[in-house]
């Protein structure tokens, strides 16, 4: 899976990204992490909020943190560089499912954090999700989505003098 990942748009052939694993074994520190990066977060954070921080670190048995490592001061710039990482992980979610598993990319306020930040990336990076994947325990079933009329959009130029 994650080989089929990598082959995402990469102008310049940077690979402005990378993968963190939290195996089995690492999902009870990044549960403490969590709980010490929560209060820095949110004060005000009752044992809810702490019960879904642990249920987080917990879910789904295979985890990949996706990081988003762009070369600052490069021709290639930030923005695209950013894009390829997004790219990395949709290809990464195609894969699992074409493979017969699911996944789901969630950042929500852990991939803000920075101590959570620090805790997978370098100085200059973020974390761009964090994939969970695993079998399906019951036949998916689909988001509403928009209709396409709503998103699709004819181009109409604009004449200028």
């Amino acid at each position: 899976m994650l080989t089929i990942a990598t082959r995402a748009p990469d102008h310049g052939k940077l690979a402005p990204w990378r993968f963190v694993i939290v195996g089995p074994k690492q999902r009870q520190q990044l549960a403490d992490l969590l709980s010490r990066a929560l209060p820095e977060h949110d004060p005000d954070a009752s044992s809810a909020h702490y019960a879904k921080a642990l249920e987080f670190a917990h879910q789904a048995p295979t985890m990949i943190v996706v990081v988003s490592a762009p070369i600052r001061d490069h021709k290639i710039p930030v923005w695209e560089q950013e894009l390829s990482c997004g790219a990395v992980a949709m290809n990464l979610l195609h894969a699992a499912t074409a493979l017969g598993y699911v996944g789901g990319w969630i950042t929500g306020w852990a991939a803000y954090s920075g101590r959570v930040r620090e805790a997978f990336c370098e100085p200059g990076e973020r974390i761009a999700g964090f994939i969970f994947l695993g079998t399906p325990a019951n036949p998916l079933e689909e988001r509403p989505r928009p209709p396409l009329a709503d998103l699709v959009r004819n181009w109409q130029p604009v004449e200028s003098d």
